[in-house]
C-alpha cells in the first residue's frame, strides 16, 4: 500500500465495505497489541461523540420567514 507525502493511505473499497466504514461519516482508530501489531478499528457510535454543530440542523426550528429576517437586517 502506498503512503502519500502527507502520511495518508487509501483504505481499499472491500475493506471499507466489510467494516461498514462510510467516507466522511465514520471515525476509525489505530490499536496496537502486546506484540506490536497494529490494527484499524471502527469507532462505534457509543464511543464517538458527534459534535453538536454537526446535528444542529436536525433540531433547529424555523420561526421566521426569509422576508422577516431580511427586514430585520435592513432596519
Amino acid at each position: 500500500m502506498h503512503v502519500t507525502m502527507k502520511g495518508q493511505v487509501t483504505i481499499p473499497k472491500n475493506v471499507r465495505e466489510s467494516m461498514g466504514i462510510i467516507p466522511a461519516e465514520t471515525e476509525v482508530k489505530f490499536l496496537q497489541d502486546d506484540k506490536g501489531c497494529w490494527y484499524l478499528a471502527k469507532i462505534t457510535a457509543e464511543n464517538n461523540k458527534v459534535s453538536r454543530f454537526r446535528t444542529a440542523h436536525q433540531t433547529a426550528k424555523l420561526i421566521m420567514s426569509t422576508e422577516e429576517i431580511m427586514a430585520l437586517t435592513r432596519a
